[in-house]
């Protein structure tokens, strides 16, 4: 095996952040340990089953819409690198907040064949956040003003 695909089986089976990948459909086809650490459902779990199962239903309209899009079109509305940040679901029913990117994966002859996309549980991140907001609110509110 050389470096390039050390590297890369390397890289893939990270448990630091989950890496997805699904076809044209929706349909899960890759799924790292990063991903079962996150979302909770094994590799046997998550593949061959839709993007769904991590997705909150009230999201799913939505993201199904942008997704068809990108697929019909090869384009997304999110440059490459740009950093999304949503809401989706653990296999236990929690909701958690993650950052992720997407990289279109094209045929040989650019055709869209699928996303992959890496991803961060940032819940932690995200509830310190908003309890930061949420008591500097309550200091403002309580200040007098001037």
């Amino acid at each position: 095996m050389n470096f390039q695909d050390t590297l890369a089986k390397t890289i893939l089976s990270t448990s630091g952040d989950a890496i997805v990948a699904s076809d044209d459909k929706g349909i899960v086809r890759f799924w790292n340990r990063g991903a079962e650490r996150i979302f909770g459902y094994t590799s046997e779990d998550a593949l061959g089953q839709s993007l769904d199962i991590i997705i909150p239903e009230p999201l799913r309209d939505r993201h199904w819409a942008g997704y068809r899009q990108v697929m019909a079109t090869g384009e997304s509305r999110y440059g490459q690198g740009d950093i999304l940040a949503v809401p989706a679901i653990r296999k236990d029913g929690t909701r958690i907040s993650i950052e992720f990117t997407i990289v279109p994966v094209r045929d040989a002859g650019g055709k869209m064949t699928g996303m992959a996309a890496i991803m961060r549980d940032v819940t932690k991140r995200f509830e310190e956040l908003r309890a930061l907001k949420k008591t500097l609110a309550k200091k403002e509110a309580s200040s007098p003003t001037s």
